[in-house]
């Protein structure tokens, strides 16, 4: 019983090689087991020599591409180039004027706020005027009374011409009686005593002329004096007025009144516009509106008057304005402190600026003094003309093209042409060249080329290319490093620009 109760309870396993036997279940397990591992064995063999054929697939690639470079490469197009030359500045209005102190004095009343239209001659503020108001009235009546003075001696010279015409008919009078009385004397018709007593009256008579003609004189000195007062006195009260004047400030041009420097309390002091109390406000006429950019001094041979610009401000940065240029600076500025070099006492390598000015053809209502501007000045244009990425161009020097020209003849590849390297008359070994790679039956050809003007991505080819040339134009590492007569293989055409 005990033995069949055995058997039947579980089926023994037994191993042939006549070690213990295992009860079923367990024996299930120990197989299960044994397979699984089994299965990985083989799962590991497989992945790794997929990975052997894998790594040994990527070194024969290798070999096969050792010295190959991958490059980006373009046909040579025709497009219509604008090369532009871009500045910075700010909006200016072409005519404005900085309201100055004309005087001292307390500001009492500004009859303007920034914003404001004003007209020519409109009052803008009042200064204390109480001391030159007094001047004035002072002066006024000095001039009165200097007038009343002028009029006396206007009577006193009428008077003293009416004396001596009187002293003249009394002359003619004693003078006709002693030539009568000496006649008669001559014929003893009369006594010596009557003769001298008609010369003595002639003398008496033309003393008296001589007298009433020196008070004549006098008083003559005495009315060119009180006039000479009365110009001194109106002088005097055209300086008083002037001082009075200034006490009241108006615009001297119509426009808007943009900036307000002061208030209302403090002390207004003549002097330079940079003194506080000096400055007091600026009018500026918006009608027509220009901007002040500095042009770097590489670019500014190229700037001419009349030229297109497209004018974009920053606080307006959805729009774009047309524009065109109106005045080209003459003298540099130095970019670092503003000032002109004619203001520096010595020579100086920092980077400098020329002033140019651009004048909008419709400028937008409501703009401001001082708004920042980029101006992208249109210098030149050529249409349908042949044309490559500006990164395609690359400088050799002749030495290191002659160089790479060797080591291509004897790759055997001799059949690359590198006109670069060829010497010319006058031509140094160190003289650096211009060129492009072009790609010639899977080689890398330096053309050397003559460029025109450049656009913003492109720049136009005039010599040494012809349309749809192959050229490579990337990456920038690689053309930096490549050489002429080198192997490539064109990774990527990048999509043309127009």
């Amino acid at each position: 019983m005990g033995g069949e109760s055995g058997a039947a309870a579980g089926v023994v396993c037994g191993r042939r090689d006549g070690a213990a036997r295992v009860p079923a279940a367990d024996g299930f397990l120990v197989m299960e087991s044994q397979g699984k591992m089994k299965k990985g064995k083989k799962i590991a063999l497989f992945v790794g020599g997929g990975l052997l054929l894998l790594i040994a697939a990527g070194v024969a690639i290798y070999q096969v591409r050792k010295g190959i470079e991958n490059v980006q490469a373009a046909p040579v197009v025709r497009k219509n180039l604008t090369s532009l030359v871009s500045a910075t500045g700010e909006i200016r209005p072409k005519n404005y004027t900085n309201v100055l102190a004309e005087g001292f004095g307390k500001i009492t009343e500004i009859l303007v706020h920034e914003g404001d239209e004003v007209r020519r001659g409109d009052i803008l503020m009042r200064v204390e005027s109480i001391q030159p108001a007094a001047d004035v009235r002072a002066q006024r009546a000095a001039i009165e009374s200097s007038q009343a003075a002028l009029r006396a001696a206007q009577a006193n010279f009428q008077a003293a011409q009416a004396v001596v015409a009187q002293r003249q008919a009394d002359l003619s009078k004693a003078r006709f009686n002693w030539h009568q009385g000496q006649e008669l004397f001559e014929s003893n018709l009369i006594s010596r005593q009557e003769y001298e007593s008609d010369k003595a009256a002639y003398d008496g008579a033309e003393a008296a002329l001589s007298a009433a003609r020196a008070q004549l004189a006098q008083a003559r000195a005495q009315q060119a004096q009180a006039s000479d007062n009365i110009n001194q006195q109106k002088a005097m009260l055209t300086g008083t007025e002037d001082v009075l004047r200034k006490t009241t400030y108006r615009a001297p041009i119509s426009g808007m009144v943009t900036y307000i420097a002061v208030r209302v309390g403090e002390n207004v002091v003549p002097g330079i516009q940079n003194a506080q109390g000096a400055y007091l406000m600026t009018i500026s006429d918006m009608s027509v509106v220009t901007a002040e950019v500095r042009v770097d001094e590489t670019d500014i041979i190229n700037v001419k008057d009349g030229q297109s610009t497209q004018i974009q401000i920053d606080a307006l940065p959805d729009q774009n304005f047309t524009a065109h240029v109106t005045q080209v600076g003459t003298q540099a500025i130095i970019r670092s402190s503003g000032l002109a070099t004619t203001q520096t006492t010595s020579g100086t390598s920092e980077a400098k600026d020329f002033k140019v000015v651009v004048t909008l053809n419709h400028p937008p209502p409501h703009l401001r003094p001082g708004l920042t501007v980029t101006a992208k000045i249109e210098t030149a244009h050529r249409s349908d003309v042949l044309a490559v990425p500006i990164q395609a161009l690359v400088v050799r020097s002749r030495q290191q093209l002659k160089q790479e020209a060797a080591a291509a003849e004897k790759k055997g590849i001799g059949a690359v042409v590198l006109a670069a390297a060829k010497q010319q008359t006058g031509a140094q070994d160190s003289d650096d060249v211009q060129g492009v790679f072009a790609i010639r039956n899977g080689h890398a050809v330096f053309v050397p080329v003559e460029t025109g003007i450049m656009g913003l991505t492109d720049i136009e080819i005039t010599q040494g290319l012809k349309e749809g040339d192959q050229i490579i134009v990337g990456s920038y590492k690689t053309l930096r490093t490549l050489k002429a007569g080198a192997e490539v293989r064109i990774e990527k055409t990048p999509p043309t620009t127009s």
